[in-house]
């Protein structure tokens, strides 16, 4: 159909989103699964974030990831910071993309990182300014934009004054989270319709999780508001402590099987992103909620 846009880009998210939700996994492991990623064509990866190791132990060896990984040239890699300190860190290990979050709710933001918002906002400026004395771009992602845990709804009115901020602050682009996974399209349809009419310029992408069956029907809804770029974690990995019984991101498998079947290109290999997702279930020991991982794509008939 004419209203889908021919390609999509997928930032893969298992590496870090998805193992910081899960028990530690040994660094050896890590680097088995960001080359994986790598050889399927998928275009971008976070590869670690670099927060203090109370805070996330399972990112405690980010530095020694980082290091260790055999790196493919065509694909971008991104790290998250919650602060400055971190992202001297990521700077120090030579990325150029960097990300960092701050959540739409107040209540979720404090429980979060013991700041309110506009605290974090405030933060944000000054080390937007530092990655770009560095050379490097800066992506502001907004949690809970679709609704919050502890809050409830969340008014698509604070998120799109949330983007004023950063975006006069200097962020490069601008990313949505469905943290617990409560958004459903007509709130994604809200909130994207929300921020575009005030910022079209500015470079959107999308992140959804699973938790109650939603995450590809909103993508479906993006897509047909001309969002082109999306997050996914490999097999469905992760979840979110807020979150009980959360299955986690949506899987990168799912989101290429649906796209390529409606002849979106996303140059990722399915069958080798099928293949990541099961060296992801291995590595975690245990199954993964990815139904394509299950089942195989549609194509795959029974000898």
């Amino acid at each position: 159909m004419d209203r889908w846009p021919a390609r999509v880009s997928i930032r893969e998210v298992g590496p870090r989103d998805g193992l910081q939700n899960e028990q530690p996994v040994p660094t050896a492991d890590k680097v088995r699964l960001i080359e994986a990623l790598g050889a399927t064509g998928v275009g971008r990866i976070e590869a670690v974030s670099f927060v203090h190791p109370k805070a996330i132990p399972q990112m405690a060896d980010a530095d020694e990831v980082w290091g260790s990984i055999k790196r493919f040239p065509e694909v971008r890699y991104s790290a998250l910071v919650p602060n400055v300190r971190g992202a001297q860190r990521a700077l120090d290990a030579r990325f150029t993309e960097v990300e960092v979050v701050v959540s739409a709710s107040d209540t979720h933001n404090r429980r979060n990182i013991n700041r309110s918002t506009d605290e974090s906002l405030d933060d944000i400026a000054a080390l937007v300014e530092m990655l770009h004395g560095a050379g490097a771009t800066a992506e502001v992602i907004i949690a809970t934009s679709f609704g919050c845990p502890y809050e409830g709804d969340v008014d698509p009115g604070r998120v799109a004054a949330i983007v004023d901020r950063v975006v006069a602050h200097g962020a490069d682009r601008v990313a949505f989270g469905d943290t617990t996974g409560m958004a459903t399209p007509t709130r994604v349809r809200d909130v994207v319709s929300r921020v575009r009419e005030r910022h079209s310029e500015v470079p959107m992408l999308l992140h959804f999780h699973n938790t109650r069956g939603t995450a590809l029907a909103n993508i479906l809804i993006a897509l047909e508001l001309g969002v082109t770029e999306f997050d996914a974690s490999v097999g469905g990995l992760g979840g979110c402590p807020y979150a009980p019984g959360a299955t986690g991101n949506v899987a990168t498998e799912e989101v290429v099987h649906m796209l390529h079947d409606m002849g979106i290109d996303t140059g990722i290999d399915l069958e080798k992103m099928i293949d990541a997702a099961r060296l992801a279930q291995e590595i975690v020991g245990r199954e993964l909620p990815s139904g394509v991982l299950r089942a195989g794509p549609r194509t795959r008939l029974v000898g």
